[in-house]
């Protein structure tokens, strides 16, 4: 501390002596210094972060002769901190739905199809669309009975991103290992069945936190003790950040850890990613802008301004509210990427509905990313 002190007092003395330049004091840590904020929504979370099981990344981009530097910054992050992603899920499903239309020939995304048993026809882009304008679980689960459990996860760990594990399908008790076929539209008259894909059972999963609360309530009966996520979905932040980089800014990895996709397509998953849903043609009066959107927004109904283009995919289920996203200030040329989660459940009691969402975990998010955002728009006035 004593080195520490006297080196401050030189650099104080030496300005003082200097006296034309003001003195500019460096931020060491960016992420603590904004998660320091005396934000009253910071503060209420901040005060006790294990207690929210509170996980951020902090992604500040550099840009230079067409060169992109990522500097990451990490709070909490911890791969084997289990917490339930939710709908965060469905984004490399969609990805991946988009890299195996294109191992096969006689389809593409705006292939018409239904699942097998059920009579709704759709696209793919269809559903993908749905998949981030309204976190559509349904859009979601056909394209998992299209590429079957084990493939996502095969697919998703070639990545190299991180370790994931998808096991079920979203707001369907269903436990089934074999997916349903797609009767898909060849043409107008011609149809042809997928064949159904048989999937292995999925391992209990080991880690910190993977029981949780005091109750959960199932059926009409409470039963008192915690509750497993042992066999649910396993989407670690940082993989699901990692798993973003590569799909915004692919040239920064190897060809083998980047997504099979065309520019195109890319460009249709980023575009259906940042979309509002007045935008999608959704009605903004029960929709408003922030209704996928946590950061910097999530606290508020007012429209997302014309120059802040998010590109991300949020979830909550279960007390846990997760966001991951690539935000760009188009006019102001500043962007980042920002990923958090929280666990906001202060009764222990799970399947009950009664989540601390509206209280503590969206105006927490919301406002860690203007706190970014401010953060980023002061250094560039340095």
């Amino acid at each position: 501390m004593g080195i520490i002190r006297v080196t401050v007092f030189l650099v104080l003395i030496l300005t003082g002596l200097q006296g034309c330049k003001p003195e500019v004091k460096p931020v060491p840590d960016p992420l603590f210094h904004i998660l320091s904020s005396e934000d009253p929504d910071i503060t209420r979370v901040m005060k006790e972060p294990e207690k929210f099981e509170v996980q951020v990344i902090y992604t500040r981009i550099k840009r230079s002769d067409e060169q992109v530097v990522f500097e990451d910054h990490y709070f909490r992050e911890a791969a084997d901190d289990y917490f339930y992603p939710a709908s965060t899920v469905k984004l490399p499903i969609a990805v991946l739905a988009l890299e195996k239309l294109n191992e096969i020939d006689s389809l593409d995304r705006n292939t018409r199809f239904y699942i097998e048993g059920d009579t709704l026809e759709t696209t793919f882009a269809n559903d993908i669309t749905a998949i981030f304008a309204l976190s559509d679980n349904a859009a979601s689960n056909r394209l998992l009975e299209f590429l079957g459990q084990d493939d996502i996860n095969r697919r998703l760990l070639a990545k190299e991103a991180g370790p994931v594990r998808i096991s079920h399908r979203l707001g369907d008790p269903s436990e089934r290992l074999t997916t349903r076929p797609l009767i898909l539209y060849l043409n107008d008259s011609t149809l042809t069945p997928s064949r159904a894909i048989n999937n292995k059972p999925a391992l209990a999963l080991n880690l910190k936190g993977i029981e949780k609360g005091v109750g959960y309530v199932k059926g009409d009966s409470l039963y008192h003790s915690p509750f497993s996520f042992a066999l649910k979905n396993y989407y670690p932040l940082r993989t699901q950040h990692e798993i973003l980089k590569r799909l915004v800014f692919p040239d920064q990895f190897p060809k083998d850890q980047q997504f099979s996709i065309t520019k195109e397509q890319r460009h249709f998953l980023l575009q259906s990613m940042k979309t509002l849903p007045r935008e999608a043609g959704y009605d903004p009066g029960e929709f408003h802008d922030s209704y996928g959107k946590f950061f910097i927004y999530g606290d508020s109904k007012k429209p997302v301004p014309g120059n802040i283009e998010i590109y991300n995919k949020v979830g909550y289920a279960y007390g846990t509210l997760t966001d991951v996203a690539y935000i760009r200030d188009k006019e102001n040329k500043i962007e980042f990427l920002l990923s958090a989660t929280l666990h906001v459940n202060e009764n222990g009691i799970y399947n009950d509905d009664e989540y601390e969402y509206e209280e503590t975990g969206i105006p927490f998010l919301a406002a860690l990313g203007r706190g970014v955002y401010q953060f980023e728009q002061q250094q560039q006035k340095k």
